[in-house]
């Protein structure tokens, strides 16, 4: 997946659910915590992110990227309609958006790696 105000793509990661999609467990659009599901994207250039604004006043006006934390307050939005326990899947093309005005998508045939393996 990748975010389009972060700097390098992610890997959603999600617990098994007991539903698995090409020998990894099947995401839901309520996967959405960050550092657990939706983990860094290394850096984030939002310019409404508060600590790209505190870097970017500290370095004189040159925008500075910060370190990325996602917030993503609502599920994640799925063309699926596909369900697990009456909640959808997460496919490739599944969005959200970050508190920080980034789309995240996801991207790849594989959308989550199980976090037991990690």
């Amino acid at each position: 997946m990748f975010c389009d105000m972060g700097f390098f793509p992610s890997v959603l990661l999600v617990e098994p659910l007991g539903v698995f999609a090409n020998d990894l467990p099947a995401g839901t659009i309520v996967d959405i915590i960050p550092e657990v599901n939706i983990p860094s994207f290394i850096l984030c250039h939002s310019p409404l992110n508060p600590e790209v604004i505190a870097l970017t006043i500290a370095a004189l006006g040159v925008p500075t990227p910060a370190p990325c934390i996602p917030i993503v307050i609502d599920p994640w939005i799925s063309p699926s309609n596909v369900l697990i326990d009456g909640i959808p899947v997460l496919t490739e093309g599944s969005v959200c958006e970050c508190l920080w005005a980034g789309t995240i998508v996801l991207t790849g045939p594989s959308p989550a790696l199980n976090v037991e393996a990690i």
